[in-house]
């Protein structure tokens, strides 16, 4: 009975342990990396579902897939083969983050769009005020929110803060009427200047957090991102409307 005992708090202490031993690796892997490259902050670190690879995210956006001891790694997408084809692991992983990030963020203080009669589906568009593209998709916003689909827009003057396009967005915000300030500005019309206090500093930043390096960038909701234009009709197709 004795060693039985024994044996059994051998085994629980293992069991104790393992958490430990995982969680130091993560920290070794994180030290590792953040030695190694200056100015990486190491956000996460998590066993990749391809056994023997760590997955690490970074304050950059970007995806490293390292070696348990951190000495070997890897960038770009992960892809498995699957009974439907080729899944990119890494994006699956990407969009969790972003739908997170984007709950955390919130949606206070976007430019709505709502849908017309019942909400069917909510899009997140990172845009810029004299992105032709962004003009374009703007167009066709009536006609998302006939579909059932509302627009929120978040800032993202490509150009940076303090240019010209900056300073319209924060003209468009600062509106009494946003939305005919906004389908004025994307009209190309004059918008008097304006200011106050607004979020459109943080919305830039929030969409270099996400992963938007140009615009418009679509988020859906499932945290998946559509980059550049889409046609109204394809985009509600693609959302499962038509």
């Amino acid at each position: 009975m004795k060693n039985i005992a024994m044996v059994l708090g051998l085994a629980a202490g293992v069991l104790l342990a393992l958490p430990a031993v995982a969680g130091e690796v993560e920290d070794r892997i994180a030290k590792r990396l953040s030695d190694a490259v200056p100015g990486l902050e190491v956000s996460s670190v998590r066993e990749s579902e391809a056994k023997g690879l760590y997955e690490v995210q970074s304050n950059n956006g970007d995806t490293i897939y390292t070696t348990v001891d951190g000495e070997y790694l890897l960038t770009g997408d992960l892809l498995k083969v699957t009974s439907n084809g080729i899944a990119n692991v890494t994006e699956q992983a990407r969009a969790g983050q972003r739908r997170q990030v984007m709950a955390d963020f919130g949606d206070e203080g976007v430019i709505r769009f709502p849908a017309k009669g019942e909400e069917k589906a909510v899009v997140d568009v990172f845009t810029d005020i004299d992105c032709p593209y962004c003009r374009k998709l703007h167009a066709e916003v009536p006609q998302l929110n006939e579909y059932g689909i509302t627009v929120n827009y978040y800032a993202f003057p490509r150009s940076g803060p303090g240019t010209p396009s900056f300073k319209k967005y924060v003209s468009v915000w600062c509106s009494e009427n946003q939305q005919a300030a906004m389908d004025a500005a994307k009209g190309g019309q004059r918008v008097d200047a304006a200011t106050c206090e607004n979020p459109v500093l943080e919305q830039f930043r929030l969409g270099g957090r996400v992963g938007v390096t140009g615009t418009p960038a679509i988020l859906l909701e499932d945290g998946n991102m559509v980059r550049g234009y889409v046609p109204a009709d394809n985009l509600a197709k693609g959302l499962g409307l038509l």
